[in-house]
């Protein structure tokens, strides 16, 4: 009889625990301060997926340009209950920018989906534009290759984003231009309003205000596309085929995460990135959602690091 009410005790408890166990909440690591358009995109998605996954809980892991917030994922147990967030800087540029990296960007990770894409745009002085006689990327281009090393461009930091893709307009517009290295994106802004520098390439998110303000001229974008946000703004691409550079950034596990477990998550992810809701909510952030299968954005990080390991290496940026 003992052994029977014990039984039932032990029974009880055990079912007492269950809901408790079931809401244990998912943590997704996002490897940047919090404010910015990772940060804010990764929220909205987390409060369109509660009803599917529970409880949701932001931690935000800055450091190391990304590394030290991704490494932590790494390190995670594989249950589908810590997830991150794999972005450009960490999964693309950072394996061959960095001397030593805390964790393998191929093989530590279960991708998970895609989550948006957001154009660059090449971005001009005003004042500076009005003097040099640029209105468009052809006047950008002539003046550039009549006058090596007359213009110069800021960005975050060597071996950052905006740094990289200025030396991919270089290399495929046959121009110079001197790369300018600030401590982050919000002084190299500052720089290029103030005219310490004439020319970023910055994400479209960051430059709007101030190109529809009429501080900065937009001359192309960086996407296949023009965007619907400045559909008068060319892409860079038709005047220099081949030259595509989007920033993007999307969901990831620790490796060896069972099969199973990324299928849900890429499962209500993907629904709640097709919503009509969430679209229009990263549409204000100039950020297009691209849900995608896990197999497909793991290629897509793979051809991303090929592509930037020949930049990376070209412009000769090192981090220690």
């Amino acid at each position: 009889m003992l052994t029977q009410r014990y039984r039932l005790v032990l029974l009880s408890l055990f079912m007492l625990a269950v809901p408790v166990m079931a809401q244990q909440p998912t943590r997704i690591i996002v490897p940047y301060a919090a404010g910015g358009p990772i940060d804010i995109t990764v929220r909205a998605l987390a409060e369109r997926v509660r009803d599917s996954l529970g409880p949701i809980v932001i931690e935000n892991r800055p450091g190391a340009g990304g590394n030290l917030g991704v490494s932590l994922v790494a390190k995670a147990p594989a249950d589908g209950k810590t997830l991150g967030i794999a972005a450009t800087a960490t999964h693309a540029i950072n394996p061959w920018l960095f001397e030593r990296m805390p964790f393998d960007a191929g093989k530590d990770f279960a991708p998970i989906t895609q989550m948006v894409r957001v154009p660059n745009v090449l971005v001009i002085n005003t004042d500076t534009a009005q003097r040099l006689g640029i209105q468009n990327i052809t006047d950008f281009i002539k003046v550039a290759k009549a006058n090596p090393g007359r213009l110069n461009f800021g960005s975050g930091g060597n071996g950052s984003a905006g740094h990289l893709a200025g030396e991919m307009l270089k290399r495929a517009g046959g121009i110079y231009a001197v790369h300018i290295p600030y401590n982050g994106a919000a002084p190299a802004q500052f720089g290029l309003l103030s005219g310490q520098v004439d020319f970023n390439i910055d994400n479209l998110a960051s430059a709007a205000a101030n190109i529809k303000s009429g501080r900065l001229k937009a001359l192309a974008v960086t996407s296949a596309q023009r965007s619907p946000v400045l559909p008068d703004v060319p892409p860079l691409h038709d005047y220099l085929p081949g030259l595509i550079i989007d920033t993007w950034w999307g969901l990831i596990a620790p490796v060896g995460t069972p099969s199973e477990i990324v299928n849900r998550l890429n499962q209500a992810f993907t629904a709640a990135l097709n919503s009509p809701e969430l679209r229009q909510r990263f549409a204000a952030l100039m950020a297009e959602p691209t849900p995608s299968a896990p197999e497909a954005f793991g290629r897509f990080m793979q051809q991303e690091r090929q592509r930037y390991e020949q930049v990376v290496k070209a412009s000769g940026a090192k981090v220690d």
